[in-house]
């Protein structure tokens, strides 16, 4: 009776109808079309905020780093409440690319910025940011790119296997979608997004002076300026969901740049065992535990390859929930290799984020490459060319021939000890 009064008050025939097949036959869909169509029900609230989407996986949610390529890696993006830290590569060239193409989604997609710097003006930081390629403008740009390389061939349609016709044309561009972007390196954001953006500034030199006192064993000026004034934000602006009143939800993305340089104050790079050892593991760990808290998500280049106590790398890698390491071709014996002239480098998953499951998601790729084009950045994986040359055999039979002069008068003995004996 309770279900016929719920579902045929004004209905007549047809609302006892519904109600007797409701009795007979209730299933979890049935159950759910009211959440559908009430207004006083939540409902999946956080689907709803502008560039994220939730993990087809655990359900989390997530946002783009602005790297389509990285996102796929990472199982689909990078999760709301998580820190994603990047090991620069030894000239640092290519990780400020990765941290700047992450601040530019989020002004493309609406989102707040906090970006944190000791070495350069986040004002300035925000200037150099990538442009981004919009649907309208990147096919324009691509239609024009195959319209001046169109020759007279192309035209001819094909009549051997014509039935070919009618597959589907593979995309020769980027592919035009809602979560995540592609960026054009050569050409900087527009001044109109960074006007109509909403970021936070935190640069060092302006945030803290030299008469500050700081207690012994506790984390160094910097960081604590640093902590202060992401707490602030997150609670002023209601990013850990204290004002509900508050219509429109967003996503609050963090950027800090070189931390744990000497810059930051922290002598981690400097010493093996420093006096503020522990000050850069204290650091991640409150600032995870602000982030779990809150609707954000954190990207951190840090200087790995000057850290000379390899036991605090482990523990900042702990903290983290992702890693991924950049690995640059420049001043390496791989730079003249030719194997590796198509790639300017390699990138390495470290570690991928634990989230509602006991062990972490591996990936099937080990061996990927990286290479910045005229525009984009681009990661792929590893192919190296196969050598089907003949001066790679010729070259060997010589080696061979003059390892057998070297062999002794005794049968297997080698006389130079780099050559096997070819019987």
């Amino acid at each position: 009776m309770a279900a016929v009064a719920t579902c045929g008050s004004g209905a007549g025939t047809t609302g006892s109808a519904v109600a007797t097949a409701s009795k007979s036959n209730v299933t979890s869909f049935q159950r759910r079309g009211p959440r559908a169509s009430g207004t006083n029900d939540s409902g999946p609230r956080l689907v709803s905020i502008a560039g994220t989407r939730p993990s087809v996986r655990n359900g989390q949610l997530l946002v783009s780093t602005g790297l389509p390529a990285l996102d796929q890696l990472l199982g689909g993006g990078l999760a709301i409440g998580t820190v994603l830290l990047i090991e620069e590569d030894k000239y640092n060239i290519y990780s400020p690319l990765l941290f700047k193409c992450f601040l530019a989604e989020g002004i493309v997609n609406g989102h707040t910025l906090l970006v944190a710097s000791a070495t350069e003006d986040p004002a300035n930081i925000l200037q150099e940011l990538p442009a981004p390629l919009l649907d309208d403008n990147s096919k324009k740009e691509f239609d024009e790119d195959v319209y001046n390389h169109k020759t007279p061939e192309s035209n001819i349609k094909m009549k051997i296997a014509w039935r070919y016709q009618l597959l589907p044309k593979m995309e020769i561009g980027p592919v035009s979608s809602r979560f995540g972007h592609y960026y054009d390196a050569s050409k900087r954001i527009p001044q109109e997004l960074i006007e109509a953006s909403n970021w936070h500034g935190f640069f060092l030199p302006e945030k803290i002076s030299s008469t500050l006192k700081v207690e012994p064993c506790s984390l160094t000026p910097g960081y604590i300026k640093l902590l202060q004034f992401i707490q602030n934000i997150i609670y002023e602006e209601g990013f850990d969901g204290s004002n509900p009143q508050k219509k429109q939800r967003n996503v609050l993305r963090i950027g800090i740049q070189n931390l744990g340089s000497p810059l930051w104050g922290d002598d981690i790079c400097c010493a093996e065992n420093g006096s503020n050892s522990h000050s850069l593991t204290k650091f991640l760990y409150v600032l995870r535990g602000l982030l779990r808290t809150s609707l954000s998500a954190c990207i951190i280049t840090m200087p790995t390859h000057l850290i000379q106590n390899k036991t605090i790398i482990a523990r900042v890698t702990n903290l983290s929930d992702t890693v991924i390491g950049l690995e640059s071709f420049i001043g390496s014996e791989r730079e003249t290799n030719p194997l590796y002239k198509d790639y300017h480098g390699l990138i390495h998953i470290r570690q991928i984020p634990r989230l509602n499951n006991l062990i972490c998601d591996e990936s099937d790729v080990k061996d990927l490459a990286f290479k910045l084009k005229r525009k984009l950045f681009t990661i792929e994986r590893l192919h190296l060319p196969p050598d089907l040359s003949d001066t790679v055999s010729r070259s060997s039979k010589q080696d061979l021939a003059e390892s057998t002069k070297r062999l002794g008068p005794g049968c297997g003995m080698m006389a130079g000890g780099k050559k096997h004996l070819d019987f």
